[in-house]
């Protein structure tokens, strides 16, 4: 596994959000598994993740897998990898993975969210939307 995959594991698993500053790159695209278009931007990203620490309970990462693939953005070939986790969310278990696309200077550029069952996707959209409601990072509706 690369620096940067080991140092994001380690920041999110001791629930560090400053440890996660210097591993995106200022223009990180990170894909949700309850918002169609992407989270932009290190300042965004970096306050979602602040919700989802606060929002996830008893996670945890449970396998790893290292590679490449495309990248959304633009199609190019980049070093990736995918972390398979476990967590709770109001009561309901989740499983998924993290799909994580590295830049060039070995930084996180891209990162993509999917979980399963389709209850816990609900749940987890409810309370990360009212975490970024709360934190003023999205309008209330």
């Amino acid at each position: 596994m690369t620096i940067a995959v080991d140092r994001f594991r380690t920041a999110v698993n001791t629930r560090d959000l400053c440890a996660l500053d210097d591993l995106f790159t200022e223009d990180i695209r990170f894909y949700s598994p309850v918002k169609f278009t992407p989270f932009e931007g290190r300042p965004m990203v970096l306050g979602l993740f602040g919700v989802l620490l606060r929002t996830f309970e008893d996670f945890r990462y449970v396998g790893e897998f290292a590679g490449t693939a495309q990248t959304s953005v633009d199609g190019a070939e980049a070093p990736a990898a995918v972390l398979l986790f476990r967590t709770t969310v109001n009561g309901k278990k989740i499983h998924g993975i993290d799909m994580v696309h590295l830049a060039e200077d070995g930084r996180i550029k891209e990162f993509t969210v999917m979980v399963r069952p389709q209850s816990a996707v609900h749940a987890l959209g409810e309370a990360v939307l009212a975490g970024l409601v709360a934190d003023g990072l999205v309008p209330t509706e």
